[in-house]
C-alpha cells in the first residue's frame, strides 16, 4: 500500500433554522465526541459609553462568574462537572463567545450556556475582582513601549472617535461601572437580530435546531446599539515613540478593501502572496530569507485595512522599512506573477471560507489607493537614528480615498538581523 496524503473532501456546511427563526451554520463531525459552538453579537468596545470605557471587556470577563441560581464558585464547579469550557471576548465591533463540550454531557453544558447568555448575575464581588485584574494589566501596560505606541498611534489617527479609545478601559473609567450598567449593556447587545452562530462536532441538525431556541430563543428580538459614525482617518502624519531598546517594531497600514467590495477576494489573494502566507510570501522572502532582518514579517487584511508588521534590530530598522515599502509598491504596480497566483489559489481553496469557483475569475489588480495612502508606526530606541514608533502617513502620491480600517499593533516576537 502506498502512503500519501488523503484526498481533500469538501466540507458540508448545513444551514439550520430553529422554530423561532434563529439560524446557525453546522458542520457535523461524529468522529470525536465533542461539540463546539461559536457565536457573535454585533456591538463591541465601540459601544462603551463615554466615561465608562471598558464596559464590554468587563462584561465579557464576567461570563463565567455566575448565572441564574449559581454564584461564581458554584457556576464554575458546574462547568467542570459538565466537562465544558466557555469564554466571551469583546472586540471593537463584536462580542464573541464559544463553548466546547463533551457531546454526552451536552444537556448540562448547554443548560449552563443558556443561563450565562440569558441570566448573568453581575454580582459586586466578581465585578470587583475582574475589574482589579483588568486595572492591573492597564497599570502594567503603562511602561510597555508597544502599548504606549499603540495608544498614541490610534489617538493620532482617529482623534476622539471610539476607534481610538482603549478597549480595556482606563483606571479612571472602570471604577464607575456598576452592576446596573452591566445589565443594561447586556440587554442592549444580547439580542437575536445581531447574532451569528456556527457549530461543529458531534451533533445533528435536528438536535441543534432545538438547542438554538433553548439557548437564544428568549433573548430580545432587537438590539439597541448606539450609532457609531464613520471616521476619516487622519493620514499624512508621522507618529513615533522613542525608547532605548535594541529592537524596533514596525507597523505599516494601507487602506484596504471592504468585504462587501467586488474585488475583496482579489485582495485576499494579494495579501496571501504579499505576507499572509508566512513561509512563502514576498515579504518573508525579501526581509527574512534574503537579508535576515527579522524573524517575523507578515501582512493581514482586516475589515478594510492592510497591515504589515515586523520587528527588527534597531540599527536595521530604516533598511527594513525601505524594503517593506518597496515590496508593497511593486505588488501594487505590477501585481502577482502567474505562479504566485496559482499557488495562492491552491493554498486558499479549502482553507478560506469561500466557494472554490469564486477564485477562478478574480482580477488580481490592487484596489485604487493601495499604494497611495499608508500608515506607519515604529518603535525605536531614543539614542539611535530616526526609527519611528508609529505613524500614519501618506506615502508616494496623495490618494486617500479608500477607507482606513482598524489600526492594530502586533508586537512581542523577538527579531534580529544577521550577527557579525
Amino acid at each position: 500500500m502506498t502512503l500519501g496524503a488523503r484526498p481533500h473532501a469538501a466540507m458540508n456546511i448545513q444551514e439550520v433554522k430553529s422554530e423561532k427563526g434563529i439560524i446557525a451554520w453546522l458542520v457535523e463531525d461524529h468522529t470525536v465526541e465533542i461539540v463546539n459552538i461559536g457565536f457573535a453579537f454585533k456591538g463591541g468596545t465601540k459601544q462603551d459609553p463615554v466615561g465608562k470605557e471598558g464596559m464590554a471587556k468587563l462584561m465579557a470577563g464576567l461570563f463565567i462568574e455566575g448565572a441564574g441560581h449559581y454564584d461564581s464558585g458554584a457556576f464554575q464547579v458546574k462547568l467542570d462537572h459538565a466537562g465544558a469550557e466557555m469564554s466571551l471576548d469583546a472586540q471593537s465591533d463584536d462580542i464573541y463567545g464559544s463553548m466546547c463540550m463533551l457531546s454526552k454531557k451536552q444537556d448540562a453544558a448547554f443548560g449552563l450556556l443558556r443561563l450565562a447568555l440569558n441570566a448573568p448575575r453581575f454580582e459586586q464581588g466578581p465585578i470587583d475582582r475582574v475589574r482589579a485584574e483588568i486595572v492591573s494589566r492597564i497599570v502594567g501596560s503603562e511602561r510597555d513601549p508597544n502599548a504606549i505606541a499603540q495608544r498614541k498611534w490610534l489617538r493620532a489617527i482617529y482623534g476622539a472617535h471610539p476607534c481610538s479609545r482603549p478597549g480595556e478601559g482606563t483606571k479612571e473609567s472602570l471604577p464607575g461601572i456598576t452592576p446596573s450598567d452591566l445589565r443594561a449593556f447586556h440587554q442592549a447587545i444580547f439580542a437575536r437580530d445581531g447574532l451569528h452562530i456556527a457549530v461543529v462536532g458531534d451533533i445533528d441538525a435536528n438536535t441543534l435546531r432545538e438547542r438554538l431556541d433553548q439557548l437564544f430563543g428568549d433573548l430580545p428580538e432587537q438590539q439597541t446599539l448606539v450609532p457609531v459614525y464613520d471616521v476619516a482617518p487622519k493620514l499624512g502624519q508621522l507618529v513615533e515613540e522613542n525608547y532605548d531598546l535594541p529592537q524596533t517594531s514596525l507597523t505599516l497600514a494601507w487602506p484596504g478593501v471592504k468585504p462587501s467590495a467586488p474585488d475583496f477576494y482579489a485582495a485576499v489573494l494579494l495579501n496571501d502572496i504579499l505576507g499572509g502566507s508566512y513561509l512563502t510570501s514576498r515579504l518573508y522572502e525579501e526581509v527574512r530569507q534574503k537579508r535576515g532582518l527579522a524573524y517575523h514579517v507578515s501582512s493581514e487584511l482586516t475589515l478594510d485595512s492592510l497591515l504589515v508588521t515586523t520587528e527588527t534590530r534597531s540599527d536595521c530598522a530604516a533598511q527594513t522599512l525601505s524594503i517593506v515599502r518597496d515590496v508593497v509598491k511593486q505588488m501594487a504596480q505590477q501585481g502577482p506573477t502567474g505562479a504566485e497566483l496559482k499557488a495562492a489559489k491552491k493554498h486558499l481553496i479549502g482553507a478560506y471560507a469561500i466557494r472554490p469557483t469564486g477564485l477562478d475569475p478574480l482580477d488580481c489588480r490592487p484596489a485604487p489607493g493601495f499604494a497611495d495612502s499608508q500608515g506607519r508606526r515604529r518603535l525605536q530606541p531614543a539614542s539611535r537614528p530616526q526609527h519611528r514608533s508609529g505613524d500614519a502617513q501618506t506615502g508616494q502620491g496623495g490618494g486617500q480615498k479608500a477607507a482606513f480600517g482598524r489600526a492594530r499593533h502586533f508586537g512581542g516576537r523577538p527579531a534580529a538581523g544577521r550577527q557579525g
